[in-house]
């Protein structure tokens, strides 16, 4: 049981269009789709190994993140990490040009890796969401917060989150082809723009208590 709950959760935790999926795309698009799908691996493990600390006490800590000192800071720097994507992508927007079909990549960049791993341990708001997922399924007693339980369900929510990256990351690089790169200079400019608007909304809610 623990084991479908924990495919559902991080299936449907992965979908939302947030930063990592937009950089995610970014990489299949630019590169192709083993980058991209590294990206999403990334995630996938970074999510398993969040959604494993919180079960195994995290969760039990009550303490109240809008008085966390060091929020505000993590907050900051997501917000300046998104900026900084953002304008990249924009700047890509004007320059990018489709690739010819038969031309291969044939080396490995960790771009797409440390970009993910710098927008999880910038973003804060995974910490939170992780620790409400974990107090959610050990006081529904989904999942028992000893044994061998924890490992299923976060390697479970992995599995969950890369079959969807998976599943983005082949289709974006099979059918990408078949648009003009005049298209995917807006694609690239939606992307950017889309990240200003989560570094906006981050910063904002230094100031405003927002719920989505």
């Amino acid at each position: 049981m623990s084991i479908l709950i924990g495919l559902a959760f991080g299936f449907i935790a992965a979908i939302p269009l947030g930063p990592v999926n937009v950089f995610v795309i970014s990489q299949t698009i630019k590169r192709d789709f083993f980058h991209g799908f590294m990206g999403g691996l990334t995630a996938a493990v970074l999510d398993t190994i969040y959604c494993l600390i919180a079960l195994l006490g995290i969760s039990q800590v009550t303490f109240n993140l809008d008085h966390y000192l060091g929020l505000p800071i993590m907050k900051v720097v997501a917000a300046l990490v998104l900026i900084v994507l953002g304008f990249r992508m924009v700047q890509q927007s004007k320059t990018f040009k489709e690739a010819m079909p038969d031309k291969k990549s044939t080396s490995f960049s960790p771009h797409a890796i440390f970009g993910v791993v710098l927008l999880y341990i910038s973003n804060p708001a995974l910490y939170a969401f992780w620790i409400v997922v974990a107090g959610t399924v050990t006081s529904h007693y989904w999942v028992s917060d000893t044994g061998t339980s924890p490992i299923l369900f976060a390697l479970s929510v992995g599995i969950g989150g890369l079959a969807w990256y998976f599943i983005l990351t082949y289709y974006v690089a099979k059918y990408h082809h078949q648009f003009k790169a005049k298209t995917f200079r807006v694609i690239f400019l939606v992307l950017g723009l889309v990240l200003f608007a989560l570094a906006a909304y981050t910063l904002l809610t230094l100031f405003v208590k927002l719920k989505l």
